[in-house]
């Protein structure tokens, strides 16, 4: 059985905490920010916890069994 290769797309945008937990970045930074508010773009800076709806398929992408 050949082995289990990890998403090369999800290893670069999700990080682990301490405890275990997956975070990741808020999406809608990266460009067109002139129409965006300036209290918008800086609560779009921080990184959350992914929710636990998609923790299954986050999961799967980094193969965590």
């Amino acid at each position: 059985m050949p082995k289990q290769k990890t998403n090369s797309g999800a290893k670069k945008r999700f990080t682990f905490t301490g405890t275990g937990k997956i975070k990741r970045h808020h999406a809608y930074h990266s460009h067109i920010l002139t129409k965006k508010t300036k209290k918008q773009k800086r609560n779009l800076v921080h990184q959350t916890l992914v929710d636990g709806s998609n923790m299954k398929q986050v999961r799967d992408l980094l193969n965590l069994r």
